[in-house]
């Protein structure tokens, strides 16, 4: 009796190291895939502030200033001139649309036509 608990404890001790050992394994794969994609996530972060920097030096107004000088024939811009601009009581506001809610359930069968059998 004895001999079969010390086998049978055996293949425990054993299944138990294969399995502490495959979950060491996968531990370290899954560290090895974090470390991966928190490298990568900082280099997107950094081309992202690259294209930040480069979106706001193209964007300088002194710069689209003078890009608009430049091809103000060609675009066919018109100068600002004062009157433009209007004045906020000329703007058209849509009307306000009032919906009648007191038959507000509407059932899709109410007006199909009766089946006939």
């Amino acid at each position: 009796m004895r001999s079969i608990f010390y086998i049978i404890s055996g293949l425990m001790v054993m299944g138990l190291a294969y399995w502490a050992y495959h979950e060491n394994y996968e531990t370290q794969a899954s560290l090895s895939d974090v470390r991966s994609l928190h490298r990568q996530i900082g280099a997107a972060h950094e081309r992202l502030n690259v294209l930040e920097a480069e979106w706001a030096y193209l964007n300088r107004p002194d710069r689209l200033r003078d890009l608009a000088e430049l091809n103000f024939d060609r675009l066919g811009l018109l100068p600002l001139m004062p009157d433009a601009f209007g004045r906020i009581e000329q703007v058209a506001y849509p009307t306000e649309i009032v919906f009648d809610i007191s038959n507000s359930i509407e059932v899709s069968s109410d007006n199909a036509p009766e089946a006939t059998q």
